[in-house]
């Protein structure tokens, strides 16, 4: 896949933890031989829309797996972010990013034929043999919101699951 896509405009971007975890994944993934491993089940484009490249599909099913993304939110998130465009190989300048339903039926087809454990099997026993380990993890938009205060109560004590942080100038309670 196209490592330097977008490039051009990103001279001064700083290297992110992200995108060393998905350069790392880049190099030691053999990437062709999972393709082999699913390429007999994968539709050929023979009536319909052409299908979208194997290692393009897989490479997002990891990205799914390993940021533990739903369909729709892997989509977004390959909207939103470079690194994990470039790593899938896509460049919004030429192509759109496949959408959730397209990965829905992707996963729902390596489930199908039993593939899924399989190739994470193989990618792990790679991991496994240079000494590295992957905790899938999430993309979070975390926020913090006003409620009304804890001490608002019958008896006037302070709910033992409240706790309380400030935004600014303004004290925020959430429940714990």
């Amino acid at each position: 896949m196209a490592a330097d896509q977008g490039a051009g405009f990103e001279q001064d971007r700083r290297q992110t933890k992200r995108d060393v975890f998905l350069q790392t994944m880049n190099e030691i993934v053999p990437w062709s031989h999972l393709c082999e491993v699913v390429e007999p089940h994968y539709p050929k484009g023979e009536g319909g829309r052409p299908p979208i490249g194997l290692e393009r599909m897989l490479r997002m099913h990891f990205v799914q797996h390993w940021f533990n993304l739903a369909d729709e939110a892997c989509e977004e998130a390959l909207l939103d972010s470079t690194a994990l465009r470039r790593f899938v190989g896509i460049d919004l300048g030429c192509e759109r990013v496949p959408d959730g339903t397209t990965l829905l039926k992707f996963r729902r087809l390596l489930e199908r034929n039993k593939l899924g454990q399989q190739l994470f099997a193989k990618v792990g026993e790679i991991l496994q043999g240079r000494g590295l380990k992957i905790g899938t993890g999430t993309i979070v938009d975390a926020t913090i919101i006003g409620a009304p205060s804890s001490t608002k109560n019958a008896s006037g004590e302070r709910d033992p699951e409240m706790s309380s942080t400030k935004k600014g100038n303004q004290w925020c309670v959430s429940r714990t």
